[in-house]
């Protein structure tokens, strides 16, 4: 009667990992043997793992990421991507973010750009980081509807709370001045505390002139590019291969 009572008080304090693994080692006369001790720990071990699972599995969700599948194990190192695997292994261990660094990542329409992105949003958010992914183009619209609405103020608290924010299809398109001053601020804000990871199709030396008033522009980039890891994914575009390679096969 006494562990039908503590599995219940398990229940209660929502200690789901060891209620599980409890349950595991009572059907298992070897684990039965083992001392208290050992017992013990393993119990523990398992309610850290499955606290640890819930975490990252909301962290994830949480990020909004294009590409939630996309990981650092499934990056395609193939020669034509000219791809420098030491450097995005250095980076999947995340100590860029504690210095406030940032990561750009520059190659052409379909190269990957986005799911190499993600990839490291997926690692960030296994080492228990917030982060959160938007298009820049969206996110500039949810900064421009949030200040007419009086919401500006709390959208801004949570874009620094995030300790990576994913600014995808940057400069895809030609920055006003409005639109410059509004991310300059958000930038700003962030100054020290955290990072970006901003994805291009168009190259560094071209940002300046895509962004509408100089002086931010010198501003902005200041504060990014010159404490920033590239990474420029070469070769054609990887939809278009992978397309073809599909099509192979069907015939």
């Amino acid at each position: 009667m006494l562990i039908q009572q503590t599995i219940s008080q398990m229940r209660e304090l929502r200690l789901t990992g060891m209620l599980n693994a409890l349950e595991l080692q009572m059907g298992q006369a070897a684990i039965q043997s083992l001392p208290f001790e050992d017992r013990l720990g393993m119990l523990v071990d398992a309610e850290v793992s499955t606290r640890d699972t819930k975490r990252m599995t909301k962290l994830q969700k949480d990020a909004k990421l294009k590409e939630p599948s996309a990981c650092i194990e499934g990056i395609d190192y193939d020669p034509g991507r000219a791809l420098d695997r030491s450097l995005i292994n250095s980076l999947a261990m995340c100590n860029w973010v504690e210095v406030g660094q940032h990561v750009i990542i520059t190659g052409a329409t379909g190269a990957g750009k986005s799911w190499l992105a993600c990839a490291f949003g997926t690692q960030l958010c296994r080492r228990g980081m917030l982060v959160r992914y938007f298009r820049l183009s969206r996110l500039i619209e949810d900064l421009v509807v949030a200040k007419g609405d009086g919401s500006l103020a709390r959208l801004r608290a949570q874009l620094v709370r995030a300790s990576v924010i994913i600014l995808d299809d940057w400069l895809m398109a030609p920055m006003d001045a409005v639109s410059a001053r509004e991310i300059l601020e958000l930038i700003d804000d962030r100054m020290g505390k955290s990072s970006l990871i901003l994805t291009s199709q168009h190259p560094v030396s071209e940002w300046h002139d895509r962004i509408g008033e100089p002086t931010v522009a010198d501003a902005l980039l200041d504060r990014i590019v010159h404490s920033a890891h590239r990474i420029e994914i070469k070769g054609e575009s990887l939809r278009k291969r992978r397309g073809m390679q599909n099509t192979k096969k069907v015939a």
